[in-house]
């Protein structure tokens, strides 16, 4: 669980990265609301490799930012950072070797 000292530090470094997938219709199964499992594997993989990562949630999603961000996070072992907009901030921390870890 992160204080909100560290969220807001990951937050001023979340400005400066760029979003690392979209979320949109096809990234969301019609049937249940869960999200496809191709799309939670590729977020999974860039959490392990950045432990940062942002998201864009396309305005043709048929959820907003605020209401997915739980869900996804949850379904990802993460933090949410951030929802501003359309942009979801996560943080997971890395057990993976030779990466640089973000200091608190």
């Amino acid at each position: 669980m992160l204080n909100s000292k560290e969220r807001s530090n990951l937050r001023g470094i979340a400005q400066n990265i760029e979003p690392v997938a979209q979320l949109g219709k096809t990234s969301v199964n019609e049937d249940d609301g869960s999200f496809t499992a191709s799309f939670v594997n590729s977020l999974s993989e860039a959490l392990e490799a950045r432990e940062l990562i942002k998201i864009t949630v396309l305005k043709n999603a048929a959820f907003s930012a605020k209401e997915i961000a739980d869900d996804l996070a949850n379904e990802l072992n993460a933090e949410v950072v951030a929802t501003i907009g359309h942009k979801i901030v996560l943080y997971r921390f890395s057990n993976k070797k030779g990466i640089k870890h973000i200091e608190f």
